[in-house]
């Protein structure tokens, strides 16, 4: 082989080569370029939105008060029962705010319940919030808390975010201001929920509870009078229609008035010993029981306030 031959192909080698090795390494690079695209992809999904956090934190601005907490109470989304045990330093905030109240007998406490409307309401209440303003109310009343000076509301909060465990940290406000006679509006309460009773229907021998969304802002309404006023009861009373016999009608009615009473307890925070469930069975018909119309509305259970 001579040498001009030899050069001739050592030139086309490295030409096969050289070749040969770039696209290797374009390849790599575009493999590369997949590889960082999966992987930035991978690392958004990871990426998880912060938690909404609300403090506990009480101010009087006329007054010697100021109370924080990092922690306060906590939900799992869809619930109205704050998770427990609260924290000890929750606990010890709470303890100063009930000696505050000890001796500032003319201030009042609102309690403002937030929610979103994703979740799901399976209170007694409008709405969650109002719920979880009323679950932590009946905490400080066991406590020592008065029920009269304390107020209830909610406030939808749709930008609220839960944790990865669906909890919702600290959903809650609190605000101290002057306690304010309210007798006349307590008054005119009164005479609405008596105006306005609560008629649930049932089907023959069934005990399921389903609530308008008027049913539960009047149950709210209920729960409001019956913290405000000394002595004041819910009166849950059961009918049934005439089939069968009257004795075990009275039962039926009984066990449809127990139903609810459990709910309210349950689902409303109303204490047991301010709710009387009794029955009049058949014996107070409101409709014809001869039809299949008048039959449906006399099984029913009335809530209404003593």
């Amino acid at each position: 082989m001579g040498k001009r031959l030899m050069y001739l192909l050592g030139i086309l080698l490295t030409i096969v080569f050289g070749t040969y090795f770039s696209y290797i390494m374009c390849c790599n690079q575009e493999d590369d370029s997949v590889n960082n695209t999966s992987t930035s992809t991978a690392t958004q999904k990871k990426v998880y939105e912060t938690p909404t956090s609300y403090p506990f934190l009480v101010k009087d601005v006329n007054g010697n008060l100021s109370l924080n907490a990092k922690d306060n109470f906590n939900f799992e989304a869809s619930n109205l029962n704050f998770l427990t045990p609260i924290s000890s330093s929750l606990d010890l905030e709470i303890g100063k705010l009930k000696d505050y109240f000890s001796s500032n007998t003319d201030k009042s406490l609102s309690i403002t319940g937030y929610y979103t409307d994703e979740e799901t309401n399976d209170s007694a209440y409008p709405n969650l919030g109002l719920a979880r303003a009323n679950s932590v109310k009946n905490f400080l009343i066991s406590k020592g808390f008065p029920s009269k000076i304390m107020n209830t509301s909610s406030e939808l909060k749709q930008d609220m975010i839960a944790d990865s465990l669906h909890v919702y940290h600290g959903p809650l406000a609190f605000k101290i201001s002057e306690l304010k006679d309210n007798t006349e509006d307590l008054d005119k309460l009164a005479k609405y929920i008596k105006d306005h009773a609560i008629e649930l229907h049932f089907g023959s021998g069934q005990f399921k509870i389903n609530l308008t969304l008027e049913d539960r802002q009047e149950i709210a309404d209920i729960a409001k009078y019956l913290d405000k006023v000394d002595g004041a009861t819910c009166i849950i009373t059961g009918h049934t229609d005439n089939t069968g016999n009257p004795e075990i009608n009275l039962s039926l009615g009984q066990k449809r008035a127990n139903s609810v009473k459990e709910y309210l307890i349950k689902n409303a925070a109303i204490p047991a010993d301010k709710i009387i469930a009794t029955s009049k069975g058949q014996t107070e018909p409101i409709a014809d029981n001869n039809t299949k119309e008048g039959k449906a509305k006399n099984r029913r259970t009335i809530i209404t306030i003593k």
